[in-house]
Formats: C-alpha cells, structure tokens, sequence
C-alpha cells in the first residue's frame, strides 16, 4: 500500500504531467481560461486516463505479449482512448451540455493529448501491475487537473489586473505558466 501511495505522490506533485514533463500543454493553455471549465476538462481527462490505464494495462498483457505485436501498442491505446473519449463526449452531450459546449474543440482532442497516450505507454515501460496502472493513470490524471485548475484560477484573477501593453493576452499567460511551473519544480527534489 505504500508503494501504491508513493507512486500517486510522484504522479501528482513530483513527476506532474504539466509542469515537470510539459505533456497535455494544448488543453493546459486552451481550456484553462475559466475554472469551471479547467474542472470540467480535468474531470474528463481523469476518467480517460484512470479507465484507458487499466484497460490499455489488459490490452497490453493479454493481447499484445502474447502474441508478440508489442510494436502495436501505440495504435491499440489509441484505440482504446478514442473509444473512451467518444463515451465521455456522449456522456457530456447528452447529460451537462453547457460543459461539451464550453469544452469545444479540446474534448475530442484528449484522444490525441500526449499526456493521455504518454500515461499509458508510461505504464508499460515501468512495468505497472494492474493496480499500479489504475493509480499511476489516476494520479497522473490529478496532477492534470490540479495544473490546469490552479492555472484557471491564476488566470482569473489576471484578467482583473492591468498588466503593461506588451505583456497582455498570451505573452502573460506564458509568462504566469512558467511562474507557476518554477513554483512546482520545488517538488523535483523529493526523491521516494
């Protein structure tokens, strides 16, 4: 069990997909304007990424190796991550409109979001058992949504603030994000 908790420390804070591996930054930057938005694609990207982690996991394991089409498992956790994100897009349409419509564009491309895709094959390579995947998928999921959520927040309160000409719109959204990056690499020192 400690193990387990120590895996979801270094996906959460230490090894954080946004600021320490800077993947999943298209949707970090795109979505994060609003918090309830930033909220909304974390939660999206959490279910992804915790249900493709133990699927891909049994993809892996019990089709792949067998069979010995390891080189394939790009394309079958691709697969398996645009089947969950047509469920998610289904589910959000059908049931909280107001979020598929806020979420536009970004929610079908969490099937191509590095983070996703790099949290399966992260599995893989380190080796993950079944329970390890489904926590590292999750917690790496957290980190997600603890970034882009954090960053909304920044942002909110940045656009009541009167920044120089040169610095407004983007340039200080760059700017607050790698701010916000340095602040996290405090945690890069805690070796567990």
């Amino acid at each position: 069990m400690m193990n387990i908790l120590l895996l979801m420390f270094t996906a959460i804070l230490v090894e954080n997909f946004i600021f320490a591996k800077f993947y999943g930054c298209c949707p970090f930057l795109g979505v994060s304007e609003k918090p309830d938005t930033a909220l909304g694609m974390g939660m999206a990207v959490t279910f992804v990424m915790t249900v493709s982690g133990g699927v891909t996991w049994f993809v892996y394991r019990f089709l792949l190796e067998p069979f010995h089409l390891e080189y394939l498992k790009t394309v079958a956790f691709i697969l398996v991550i645009a089947a969950l994100v047509q469920f998610i897009e289904m589910f959000l349409r059908r049931f909280v409109p107001a979020l598929y419509s806020a979420l536009g564009i970004y929610l079908p491309l969490i099937t191509t979001n590095c983070a996703v895709l790099s949290s399966a094959l992260l599995i893989v390579q380190n080796n993950y058992n079944f329970i390890e995947a489904v926590a590292f998928g999750f917690s790496a999921a957290l980190g997600f949504t603890l970034a882009i959520t954090v960053f909304a927040g920044l942002r909110a309160r940045m656009n009541a603030a009167d920044p120089p000409r040169a610095f407004k719109g983007f340039p200080l959204t760059l700017i607050a994000a790698g701010l916000l990056a340095m602040a996290f690499s405090c945690f890069s020192g805690v070796h567990l």
